[in-house]
């Protein structure tokens, strides 16, 4: 943009902004207070249209997430069915096979729950046959 396109205007400010204009215009660069100003006055045009870009996009940014959410949950929701699929058949052979009174049974599950908080959930099998074996 050359000198010649600009216009003059009155502008009224308060003397404190003037003096705040004065002091930073030179540590941004700028040759004169005018060039500070119309800068100044371009980055708050900016802003106000980025904020109304962010009204537009924040709700599509937040059903993106949403999606993605409910596509986790559903996956998550498919392996724990197959995890319990399994857990329930490895839990029949084992019953098959052993033939446990109600007591040990009530004993192992009290065990059982303590171990898993204890663990938080995080279940080695090794560490399991160890503590079978002692």
């Amino acid at each position: 943009m050359s000198f010649q396109n600009k216009v003059k205007f009155a502008l009224w400010a308060y003397p404190e902004t003037l003096k705040d204009v004065e002091v930073h215009y030179k540590h941004d660069n700028c040759k004169s207070q005018s060039e500070f100003i119309e800068k100044a006055i371009k980055f708050y045009i900016g802003y106000l249209d980025e904020e109304k870009s962010v009204n537009y996009i924040s709700p599509m940014i937040t059903e993106t997430v949403k999606a993605q959410i409910k596509g986790t949950e559903q996956r998550l929701a498919r392996l724990l069915f197959k995890v319990a699929v399994e857990l329930g058949k490895l839990s029949h052979m084992t019953a098959a096979i052993n033939d446990v009174d109600d007591e040990t049974l009530r004993s192992l599950h009290a065990m059982c729950v303590n171990e898993v908080r204890k663990i938080n959930g995080i279940i080695d099998y090794e560490d399991a046959v160890e503590y079978q074996k002692e």
